[in-house]
């Protein structure tokens, strides 16, 4: 299993940027899907998840400004991120929890993170 997250870059206050992260192998089901952020010389946050049943929580700094959302087909995680500000500035992980894959005969659920996506905001 891999997830390959995509979407990060340069923007300046105020704007918008959309990561996606794809899980890829032989799925059967991911129960969590979110995004976490560490920025320098913090440890690492989780910004926004989403569970298999729609159960969605946001940290309340990025709550009414970022947007998670999922696609169970594509196995496919979103972060909408609008009017960002420059404390958003971090590198961003996509992480998959709960993820029951099979191997041969047999089936295994464990925890998986992305590569990470940096993201700057400008003020």
């Amino acid at each position: 299993v891999q997830l390959q997250a995509s979407g990060g870059g340069l923007v300046q206050a105020g704007g918008s940027l959309r990561l996606s992260c794809a899980a890829s192998g032989r799925i059967v089901s991911i129960n969590f899907m979110g995004w976490y952020r560490q920025a320098p010389g913090k440890s690492r946050e989780l910004v926004a998840g989403i569970t298999s049943g729609d159960i969605i929580n946001y940290a309340d700094s990025v709550n009414g400004r970022f947007t998670i959302s999922r696609d169970n087909a594509k196995n496919t995680v979103y972060l909408q991120m609008n009017n960002l500000k420059p404390e958003d500035t971090a590198i961003y992980y996509c992480n998959a929890d709960g993820v029951t894959y099979y191997r041969g005969s047999y089936y295994y659920t464990d925890n998986y993170w992305g590569q990470g996506t940096q993201v700057t905001v400008s003020s």
